[in-house]
């Protein structure tokens, strides 16, 4: 043996762990990080059903603690296919979690279109003089 490793020749080595232990570690750790999967697909199923509420216009998300978890059905992934439909179905049940849709909101934007001018041989007698003491008006003042 070399020099360096002749002071440590008489002392004892380090303690074996014994195969139990070892198990009951591996096993212990396993349980752990299951628990942490399944924390994490629950996490990210609320975090689903928050968004899909926000987009249903849930006024106050309290009321997700009126879904049954067991409603869900959680996909491979853990994400939560059916919280669109869940909320549709919370929504139909207890509307009055839900804001009322602002009339504003759904109305669409009129068509952009060039006035059209009318030309003089369209005009009735009337429309013609008004128009043309208009431009007369304004010409003059």
């Amino acid at each position: 043996m070399s020099d360096e490793f002749a002071e440590h020749e008489g002392l004892p080595d380090e303690p074996q762990a014994a195969p139990e232990d070892w198990q009951a570690r591996a096993m212990a750790a396993e349980q752990a990080m299951e628990a942490l999967r399944r924390e994490h697909a629950e996490r990210l199923r609320r975090a689903e059903l928050r968004i899909e509420a926000v987009r249903a216009g849930m006024i106050d998300l309290d009321g997700l603690r009126l879904i049954d978890p067991a409603a869900m059905t959680p996909a491979e992934d853990g994400t939560a296919p059916d919280a669109a439909a869940l909320m549709a179905q919370l929504k139909r049940d207890k509307p009055w979690l839900f804001g009322a849709p602002s009339s504003s909101s759904t109305a669409s934007v009129p068509r952009a279109e060039p006035p059209r001018v009318r030309h003089a041989t369209e005009l009735s007698e009337a429309e013609w003089r008004a128009a043309r003491a208009e431009l007369l008006r304004r010409a003059g003042g």
